[in-house]
C-alpha cells in the first residue's frame, strides 16, 4: 500500500510527485497517456511566466517561491528549463493586461518599467503600438519549456522512489472505510493513506461529484518563420509579451526557440472553443490562421511570413479563472488539483510544493484561499 497516489502526471502532477517522493512518501502515479504528451495542457515548448501579475496580486507571493522552485529543479536537469528574456505587458494604460500588472508590481514592490509608445518604439522596434498604447517591462520575466519540466520532475521523483505508471488511466476512486482512497484503472486497483487528483482536461469527470462549474477549451498554437529572419526575435532581443487591444482581446508570443518545430511562437489569449478532451479536433482551419495573420499584420509585421506549425491544447477554466487547490470539502484523504484556467503552468512548480504538503499535513503555510473550490454554489454540496 502507498502513502500517495497522484492521479495524472501532467504540470501538476509531475511536480506533486516529485515533491512527495523526496519528502520520503512512498508515491504511486498513474498518467493515461506518456508524459510529456502534446494531448492536454502541458506540451507546445514554452510557457510564459512572469512576476507583476496582472490576473490577480494574491498570486505573486506564489511566483516568487515558484521561481526559487524552478531554479533548484534546473541545477539538477540536463536540461534548460527556465529562460530569462524579460517581458512587456503591452495596451492603453486602462487595459486589463496594464492595470493589473502595475498593481501588482507596485503592492509587491516588483523591479518594472512604465513605457510608453516611442519607449517601446524605441526599445522594442518590433511591435507596432499604438499612440495611446504604453507597456510594464520586467527584467524577470521570461519562458518555461513544459515538456523540458515535465520530464525533470518526473525524472527526480522516480529518483527519490516513486513508482510511475504511465498509459494507466484512472476510471474511478473512491474513499475507503479505514480513511484511505481506492483507485481503479484498467490494470487494477491501487489503495493509499492518500491521493492528490490532478487530471487537467479530464476534471470535469473525475470531479464529478463536486458538481463545479469546469469548461475545457481548445486553443490554438502558431509558428510562424519571421520575414527578416529570426535574428531580430532571438532571446536577449526580443522579450515575452501579452498585448490587450482595445476591445479586450490579447495576444502573446515569445523569443524564438532553438530546435523544433522552428519558427516564433505566438497565440491569442483565450480565444477558444468549448470541447472534450477524448474529441478535440486537432486540425488548426485556414480560417484560424488568417485571423492570427491579421493580428499579426497589425502588430507585428515582421513576424507574418511563412507558417512553419500549428498545434491545439487545451485549457480547463473556471468561471473566474482562479485555480482550484484544496482537500476534497467532505473527502480530506482526497486533494484536488486544478484546473489552472490557462495561465497555471507557470505555478507547477509551487503547486506541487503546496500538493505535498496537503497530502502530509493537510495543511500549507501558502496563500491558497482564492482557489477553494467552495466559492462555486454546489462545490461543497
Amino acid at each position: 500500500m502507498e502513502d500517495v497516489i497522484v492521479v495524472g502526471l501532467g504540470g501538476m502532477g509531475s511536480a506533486a510527485a516529485y515533491h512527495l517522493a523526496r519528502r520520503g512518501q512512498r508515491v504511486l502515479g498513474l498518467e493515461r497517456f506518456t508524459p510529456p504528451h502534446n494531448l492536454g495542457s502541458s506540451h507546445g515548448r514554452s510557457r510564459i511566466i512572469r512576476q507583476a501579475y496582472f490576473e490577480d496580486p494574491a498570486y505573486v507571493p506564489l511566483l516568487l517561491r515558484a521561481y526559487e522552485l524552478w531554479e533548484e529543479l534546473q541545477r539538477t536537469s540536463n536540461d534548460p528549463l527556465l529562460t530569462i528574456t524579460g517581458g512587456l505587458m503591452i495596451g492603453r494604460a486602462e487595459s486589463a493586461v496594464v492595470g493589473g500588472a502595475l498593481r501588482s508590481a507596485q503592492m509587491h514592490n516588483l523591479p518594472h518599467e512604465l513605457l510608453d509608445a516611442a519607449d517601446i518604439r524605441r526599445r522594442f522596434p518590433l511591435f507596432n503600438v499604438s499612440d495611446d498604447e504604453i507597456a510594464l517591462y520586467e527584467t524577470r520575466a521570461g519562458f518555461l519549456d513544459p515538456e523540458a519540466t515535465i520530464r525533470a520532475h518526473l525524472d527526480q521523483a522516480a529518483r527519490y522512489g516513486a513508482d510511475l505508471h504511465v498509459n494507466e488511466p484512472v476510471t474511478a476512486w473512491e474513499a475507503t472505510s479505514s480513511g484511505g482512497v481506492r483507485v481503479t484503472t484498467p490494470q487494477g486497483v491501487y489503495e493509499a493513506d492518500c491521493a492528490v487528483i490532478a487530471p487537467g482536461a479530464w476534471a470535469p469527470r473525475l470531479f464529478a461529484d463536486l458538481s463545479l462549474p469546469l469548461t475545457v477549451e481548445r486553443q490554438t498554437l502558431y509558428w510562424f518563420e519571421p520575414v527578416g529572419g529570426r535574428e531580430p526575435f532571438s532571446v536577449g532581443r526580443f522579450p515575452i509579451y501579452i498585448w490587450e487591444d482595445a476591445s479586450g482581446d490579447a495576444l502573446y508570443g515569445f523569443p524564438a526557440q532553438d530546435g523544433p518545430p522552428g519558427g516564433v511562437k505566438v497565440a491569442f489569449f483565450y480565444r477558444g472553443h468549448p470541447t472534450d478532451p477524448d474529441r478535440v479536433d486537432r486540425e488548426v482551419r485556414t480560417e484560424e490562421v488568417a485571423e492570427m495573420r491579421a493580428a499579426l499584420a497589425q502588430r507585428i509585421p515582421a513576424l507574418n511570413g511563412p507558417l512553419v506549425a500549428t498545434a491545439t491544447c487545451l485549457y480547463t477554466l473556471t468561471p473566474d479563472h482562479h485555480f482550484i487547490i484544496a482537500p476534497h470539502p467532505h473527502l480530506p484523504q482526497i486533494i484536488i488539483a486544478s484546473p489552472c484556467s490557462g495561465h497555471g503552468y507557470k505555478f507547477a512548480s509551487v503547486i506541487g510544493e503546496i500538493l505535498a504538503d496537503l497530502a502530509i499535513t493537510g495543511s500549507t503555510r501558502h496563500p491558497i484561499a482564492l482557489f477553494d473550490p467552495a466559492r462555486f454554489r454546489g462545490a461543497d454540496a
